[in-house]
């Protein structure tokens, strides 16, 4: 009599999840020019309603991609040199924030369009797992991402 062992989540099968949902979109930005970088600085901005401080967006980013601050703030200037993102004229950013960008027509078009791939995508990926199985999933990893997110800011000195 055999038996299969249960399968134990680990930062292996994490990883080995993320970058098989994430081939579909490297695949899609492949085709565009736009870098992965990009593509998550243009959901910063989308997400802050188009509208965005660029302080806050290179938050956004080095907190959840764990990139450097200085590889962000190229990020949007990159993105600003390809016309993606406009800069806000001085009187229109707000007194409480830094420097604004606002995603341009074609920034807008382009983020919609990569949003798009992902709810395409969405139910040939997920549709068929029970909506219990995924709102397990949902707490387990956002429980990881927490405690990773933790030991991260922990040991930031000693590596």
């Amino acid at each position: 009599m055999s038996s299969t062992a249960p399968i134990l989540l680990n930062s292996q099968i994490i990883g080995r999840a993320h970058y098989a949902a994430r081939a579909l979109l490297d695949r899609e930005l492949r085709r565009t020019g736009i870098t992965f970088h990009q593509s998550m600085a243009l959901n910063a901005a989308a997400g802050e309603g188009g509208t965005a401080d660029t302080g806050r967006i290179v938050e956004l980013m080095t907190s959840t991609l764990k990139i450097d601050e200085a590889t962000a703030r190229d990020t949007v200037s990159e993105l600003l040199a390809a016309e993606l993102f406009e800069p806000l004229e001085a009187l229109e950013a707000r007194p409480d924030r830094g420097p604004c960008v606002a995603l341009t027509e074609a920034g807008r078009t382009e983020q919609s369009r990569l949003a798009a791939v992902a709810v395409e995508f969405a139910p040939r990926v997920y549709g068929e797992i029970p909506a219990e199985d995924l709102a397990v999933a949902g707490r387990v990893l956002t429980e990881v991402i927490a405690r990773a997110n933790a030991v991260y800011a922990e040991t930031a000195d000693r590596y």
